[in-house]
């Protein structure tokens, strides 16, 4: 057993759970530590893409009451049907744009100086929404949510197949543009990451299981219960923290770490992969 590999996958699971929900980019950052780590190969990035599903269970585990009070009253309750629904209706446009540009943009995109610069822009947009004028909210929970707002909110997630622009970032400040209460595009976002990143996952893993033995299986095991128990911190932490704060923080965070990565990249100060 490789305790070096084992280490490393650690530290890909502790970045994966404390970025996936926070608005910026768990891809961008595990592609910039797999870079440093040297964990860049076909192999690596079927890994990341793996290890989301740990931090998914830690949004089910948080959720759980909502989403079982969901299940069992689907057979009764026009509420519970209309969330469900409008869950599947925002997960569909990644499905169909992940299918159509999944493999162009891997090939062309998946890059830290890419990375970097998504993170910049992202900072900006998440700068511009939080200082513009108050728009109105007509959507104060995930209940009142209509098959349109799903729709947009599942559009606006496509954006993230950029790496470095973040999944949550875009349906959570996209959810706030589209009218949607701080907490309801928080929530909307969180439910929308179980069906996309689950199944994108599961997609990677049978798509490229010809790369995969089960020697890796220790490796993804780790990965995957780091990446559990940080993600599950974050969010509980990300849940009390909007409540009484604004994403700003997140925006200069974004700025700063894209202009460092760019920094280092232009100087050959760090040799990022792919740079």
């Amino acid at each position: 057993m490789d305790i070096v590999l084992l280490v490393k996958a650690a530290i890909m699971g502790v970045v994966e759970g404390l970025t996936e929900f926070l608005p910026i980019s768990s891809t961008g950052h595990l592609i910039l530590a797999g870079a440093l780590l040297g964990m860049d190969d076909a192999k690596a990035k079927v890994f990341d893409i793996a290890i989301q599903t740990g931090a998914i269970f830690a949004v089910i585990l948080v959720y759980w009451q909502k989403i079982h009070s969901t299940v069992v009253a689907l057979p009764t309750q026009v509420q519970a049907r209309r969330f469900a629904l409008n869950v599947l209706i925002g997960f569909l446009p990644a499905v169909v744009m992940g299918l159509l540009l999944g493999k162009a943009i891997k090939a062309h995109l998946f890059t830290p100086v890419v990375v970097a610069s998504a993170f910049i822009v992202g900072g900006l947009i998440i700068l511009w929404v939080e200082r513009r004028p108050a728009s109105t909210v007509h959507v104060q929970s995930v209940d009142d949510m209509s098959a349109l707002d799903a729709l947009k909110v599942g559009l606006v997630q496509c954006l993230a197949m950029i790496p470095g622009t973040s999944r949550s970032g875009a349906t959570i400040i996209g959810g706030m543009l589209l009218g949607l209460s701080r907490k309801a595009a928080t929530d909307f976002s969180f439910f929308l990451a179980i069906p996309t990143l689950m199944g994108a996952g599961v997609y990677s893993l049978y798509k490229e299981r010809a790369l995969l033995a089960w020697a890796d299986a220790p490796m993804f095991a780790v990965g995957l219960v780091f990446s559990f128990f940080s993600a599950w911190l974050c969010v509980r932490w990300l849940l009390r923290y909007i409540s009484t704060h604004n994403f700003v923080i997140f925006a200069y965070y974004r700025i700063a770490f894209g202009a460092l990565v760019l920094l280092t990249a232009w100087t050959g100060w760090v040799q990022w992969a792919d740079s």
